[in-house]
């Protein structure tokens, strides 16, 4: 495990001797454009791991994504070697089906302080609210990002993520109810609190989300990834490319579905991914929006 050899699989050249905003603001983006979001090793017939060790051979070594206590648990070790001191948290991701937060903090992201500021990375949560750069932790201010406008609100001793989007502008009319379209434009994202997490407090969690038979990721094979210009997204057998259009106030989205002989294909071109066991695509009714 080196630096060199993650930054060569985020393409980040730039220097990094000293550890100050600008350079988490690069590192942190490049990340989310290079390195998916995925839960594919659950529809491989793997196991997803807490092993720091193994999850830098898959996602550094092996050209794979992962999921968020995967890359944020990587991304922690990077900001660490990197001397930036990062704090593990845990986070309560919301459930529109109960319009409330999920009750376990399944969901990991990092704090880092700098020159007394406090900033969160998340390099882990994919499609339309994934944050591009860490976000200032201060309580309503607006920190406009590529994906939308997005706000840090304290409630007490809890933390809450919020974005306000654009309309969605679907192109493919076949599409326009699809279940996976987020039509609402301010989202409740995760909420939080700032007790720091050990790697343990997220074992069980890690567990019950790829074998609980009522789980979005034992009911759903997803993969997406950040572009320049928006991001991508397949889930099972529906593809999606989003471009956003802040100017004129919409994100378009391309829908499709694809055959499942072109889903491998589909993984190589669209996110770099290849995989070594065969994938066996699900896209079962669950909540999830893109």
């Amino acid at each position: 495990m080196n630096l060199e050899e993650y930054f060569r699989r985020i393409g980040f050249s730039g220097p990094y001797e000293k550890p100050d905003l600008e350079t988490l603001n690069l590192i942190h983006k490049q990340h989310i454009l290079t390195i998916p979001f995925e839960n594919l090793s659950i529809h491989c017939g793997e196991r997803n791991t807490m092993d720091l060790e193994v999850i830098y051979d898959k996602i550094v070594r092996s050209g794979r994504g992962g999921w968020c206590c995967e890359n944020n648990l990587l991304f922690g070790w990077v900001l660490t070697e990197l001397g930036y001191n990062p704090t593990t948290l845990g986070s309560r991701v919301f459930n529109s089906m109960i319009n409330d937060f999920n009750p376990m903090e399944s969901h990991l992201i990092n704090k880092i302080v700098i020159d007394g500021q406090a900033y969160i990375a998340d390099v882990s949560f994919g499609v339309s609210c994934q944050i591009w750069e860490p976000l200032e932790l201060v309580s309503g201010k607006d920190q406009p990002q590529p994906p939308g406008v997005f706000r840090l609100v304290e409630k007490g001793e809890v933390w809450v993520l919020e974005k306000t989007g654009r309309r969605p502008e679907i192109l493919n009319p076949d599409f326009s109810n699809s279940d996976l379209v987020d039509k609402s434009q301010i989202k409740v994202i995760y909420s939080f609190t700032l007790l720091p997490r050990g790697v343990d407090h997220f074992l069980e969690t890690t567990n019950n989300l790829q074998t609980d038979p009522s789980s979005l990721f034992t009911n759903k094979s997803i993969c997406s990834l950040q572009t320049p210009t928006g991001f991508r997204a397949l889930i099972g057998w529906t593809y999606t490319e989003v471009t956003f259009r802040p100017e004129e106030g919409v994100d378009l989205l391309e829908i499709r579905n694809i055959k499942d002989d072109e889903v491998e294909e589909y993984l190589r071109e669209k996110f770099n991914v290849k995989l070594v066991k065969k994938l066996v695509p699900v896209n079962k009714k669950a909540c999830y929006k893109i």
